[in-house]
């Protein structure tokens, strides 16, 4: 099995478009709308400072996808990677995709002096994905996460 993560090219915009929605619907039951999700993926790839996306191959074939964002950490004085928008397709699963992007983005961490760590949120109800997390060696004890959305 030949693994690949790259950083993800505007090419890879209609998988990474249909590996959100797919993940909205499989985890929240949500059913997002398709032209927005174009429209925001799109912008990451417009403007890095968005966002950067991540794609992992399997012997050519898309099988994940990851973006990252960034957070200024007065604290720290430097960034903090934020994990976002993971999606892993179900016959890739179970194979350690996830823990070699985790791993890939860990690496570009140790590299950049201005950055300090990373960050992610999951659903509560994700279970599944809260032990693959914590499986990395992440804990969730810290902080709980609010938010307000219009």
């Amino acid at each position: 099995m030949n693994i690949k993560i790259r950083k993800a090219k505007e090419s890879d915009l209609v998988t990474i478009v249909d590996f959100q929605l797919a993940m909205a619907l499989e985890t929240e039951n949500l059913l997002l709308d398709k032209s927005i999700v174009e429209k925001g993926v799109l912008a990451a790839f417009n403007d890095s400072a968005k966002g950067q996306y991540f794609i992992t191959e399997i012997d050519g074939a898309i099988a994940a996808s990851l973006m990252i964002t960034f957070e200024w950490s007065d604290w720290r004085n430097g960034m903090v990677y934020w994990i976002q928008s993971v999606y892993v397709k179900e016959n890739f699963r179970r194979l350690g995709i996830y823990r070699k992007m985790y791993t890939h983005i860990q690496d570009l961490v140790n590299k950049a002096e201005n950055v300090r760590g990373i960050r992610l949120y999951v659903d509560k109800t994700n279970i599944r994905a809260q032990k693959t997390y914590e499986n990395t060696g992440m804990n969730g004890e810290h902080y709980q996460l609010f938010e307000w959305m219009k």
